[in-house]
C-alpha cells in the first residue's frame, strides 16, 4: 500500500487515528461524565427503596414483668419494606430538601400471631450543618472549572500530536530528500566515474583524478544504501504513530509556508492566560487548597447541624387502616460537636492547609511566568524562522543552478574534480538547510497553537467545535 501525504493531511489522521489521540479522547470523556454527574447531583433525585420479604427466625432475650427476670423465648417474624424519597441539594447553605413515604409490613408467628401495617404517607424535611464545611458551595466553584480545564487539555493534547506528527513528517521528508540526493549523486558521480575512465585513456588526467572519482562512486553508493535504510526507518516510524499498517510506503509532499501570515506577541499573551490548560489547572488548584483551608477551619470549630421535619404516620393492623387518620410527626433535632482537648491536631491540619495554599499560589506564579516566557520565545523563534526560509529557499535554488552548471563545465573539461565536489556538497547543503527551516517554521507555528489554543490562521480559538467534534467522532 503507499499513500501520498500533505502535512495537514498527516496532522489529521494523527488527531483522529493515533492511539496517543484514542487516549487523550477517553481521558477527556472521563471528564465529562465526572461532570455530567455533578450537574445530575444538582438536580432533585429520586429513589425507591424496596425489601420485599425478609424472614427472621431466632432466640431473643425479653424481660418477664411477672416474674421479674430475663427469658429466652423464639421468635419468628416476616417484614417487607417500601419507601420513595425525593431529595434536593441546597448549594448556598449546603443542605438538603428532603421528601418521602414508606409502607412497613411486620408478621409475627408464634403463640401469639399478629400483623402490623406502619405507614408515613408523607413526611418533608431539611437537613442542615449550621457551621461546619459547605461541601457544595466549594464543588459548583470547582467543578466548572476543572471541565473547562478538561476541554483545554483535549485540544492541548491534540496539538502536542500535531507537533509530534510534524516531527515525524518532516523526518520523513529530510529521509526522502537524502534519498533523493544519494540517488542522484550515485547517478552523478557513476557517470563522471565512466566519464573519467574514458579521459584517462588518453591521459587528459592523471591516475590521482581517476581514483578521486572512483572513490566518489564507493562513497555515494554507500550513502544511497545507508539513504535507503533511514527512509525505510522513516516511513514505518511515521505509519506507526498514524496506526496505519507499518509496510505502508508514505511519501511527503514538503509544504510552502504562509508568507503573510503574523501572530503578535500581546495577542498571543492574551490567548495563553485565556486558554492555556496548565494556567487552569494551577488556577483549579488553588481553590483546592482554599477549599481544603476551608474545611480544616471549620473543622477546628465546634460543629452543630439542625434536621427537622413535618409530615403523618399511623399504625394499624389492616392495610386499608394504617392510611386512615394519620397522625402528626414533627422531628426537630439540633446536635453540637465540641472539640475540648485534641492537642493541636485540628489546628495542625489548618496550618498545613494554609501552607500548601501558600505553595500552590507561588507554583502558579512560576507556572504563568513560565508560559509567559515560553509563548515569547516561540513566537519569536516563529517571525525569525519565516525569515531564515525566505534565505533557505534562495540559497537551495542558487545552489541548484550552480551545480548544474558546474557539472556541465565538469564535462566539457573546464572544471575540475575539487571544484565539483564542493559544488556537490553545496548543493546537498541547501536543500537540507531548506528542509530544515520548513521543518523549525512549522514546528514553531504549532508549538503556539498548543500553548495558546489559538488558531492565528483562521483568527479563532480552537476549542469553540470540541464537544460536537467529540461526539461525532
Amino acid at each position: 500500500m503507499s499513500i501520498n501525504l500533505t502535512l495537514q493531511q498527516t496532522i489529521d489522521l494523527a488527531c483522529d487515528s493515533s492511539l496517543a489521540a484514542f487516549r487523550s479522547q477517553n481521558v477527556y470523556m472521563a471528564s465529562y461524565w465526572e461532570y455530567r454527574s455533578f450537574k445530575a447531583d444538582r438536580l432533585p433525585s429520586l429513589t425507591l427503596n424496596l425489601t420485599p420479604g425478609q424472614y427472621y427466625r431466632t432466640i431473643i432475650k425479653r424481660y418477664d414483668s411477672t416474674n421479674d427476670i430475663d427469658v429466652y423465648r423464639p421468635q419468628q417474624s416476616y417484614e417487607a419494606y417500601g419507601g420513595l424519597s425525593v431529595s434536593q441539594n441546597f448549594d448556598m447553605l449546603g443542605g438538603t430538601f428532603y421528601l418521602y413515604s414508606n409502607l412497613d409490613y411486620n408478621r409475627n408467628f408464634g403463640d401469639k400471631t399478629y400483623t402490623q401495617y406502619t405507614t408515613v404517607p408523607i413526611r418533608i424535611g431539611y437537613n442542615q450543618d449550621l457551621i461546619g464545611y459547605n461541601s457544595f458551595k466549594w464543588e459548583k466553584k470547582i467543578a466548572p472549572l476543572k471541565y473547562e480545564k478538561a476541554k483545554k487539555q483535549l485540544v492541548y493534547n491534540l496539538e502536542d500530536i500535531a507537533c509530534t506528527a510534524t516531527s515525524y513528517f518532516f523526518d520523513l521528508a529530510m529521509a526522502q530528500v537524502d534519498y533523493e540526493l544519494a540517488k542522484e549523486n550515485l547517478h552523478n558521480t557513476d557517470t563522471l566515474y565512466r566519464i573519467g575512465q574514458e579521459r584517462f585513456k588518453i591521459a587528459f588526467i592523471n591516475q590521482s583524478d581517476l581514483l578521486t572519482l572512483k572513490l566518489d562512486y564507493v562513497n555515494a553508493s554507500n550513502t544511497f544504501t545507508n539513504a535507503d535504510i533511514t527512509l525505510k526507518r522513516a516511513m514505518f516510524t511515521l505509519a506507526a504513530y498514524l496506526n496505519m499498517d507499518k509496510n505502508t510506503r508514505i511519501s511527503v509532499r514538503v509544504p510552502n509556508y504562509p508568507k503573510t501570515m503574523e501572530i503578535p506577541t500581546d495577542k498571543a499573551l492574551i490567548e495563553a492566560q485565556t486558554n492555556n490548560p496548565d494556567l487552569m489547572g494551577f488556577r483549579q488548584d488553588i481553590l483546592e487548597k482554599q477549599q481544603a483551608m476551608d474545611k480544616a477551619k471549620k473543622e477546628a470549630m465546634f460543629n452543630a447541624s439542625l434536621n427537622a421535619s413535618v409530615g403523618y404516620n399511623q399504625v394499624s393492623s389492616s392495610f386499608s387502616s394504617a392510611y386512615r387518620r394519620p397522625l402528626q410527626q414533627d422531628i426537630v433535632a439540633v446536635t453540637v460537636s465540641i472539640p475540648l482537648i485534641d492537642w493541636g491536631v485540628r489546628r495542625g491540619k489548618y496550618n498545613m492547609a494554609r501552607n500548601n495554599l501558600n505553595v500552590s499560589e507561588i507554583t502558579a506564579k512560576e507556572g504563568e511566568e513560565e508560559v509567559t516566557k515560553d509563548v515569547m520565545m516561540t513566537v519569536g523563534d516563529f517571525s525569525i524562522q519565516k525569515q531564515l526560509i525566505g534565505s533557505a529557499e534562495e540559497a537551495y535554488e542558487i545552489a541548484d543552478k550552480a551545480y548544474a552548471e558546474t557539472q556541465n563545465r565538469f564535462v566539457i573539461g573546464k572544471a575540475d574534480i575539487s571544484t565539483l565536489t564542493l559544488s556537490r556538497q553545496r548543493q546537498q547543503e541547501a536543500r537540507r538547510n531548506y528542509i530544515t527551516a520548513l521543518e523549525n517554521y512549522w514546528n514553531s507555528y504549532y508549538k503556539i497553537r498548543k500553548l495558546t489554543l489559538y488558531d492565528f490562521e483562521m483568527n479563532v480559538p480552537i476549542t469553540n467545535t470540541i464537544e460536537s467534534r467529540m461526539f461525532n467522532l
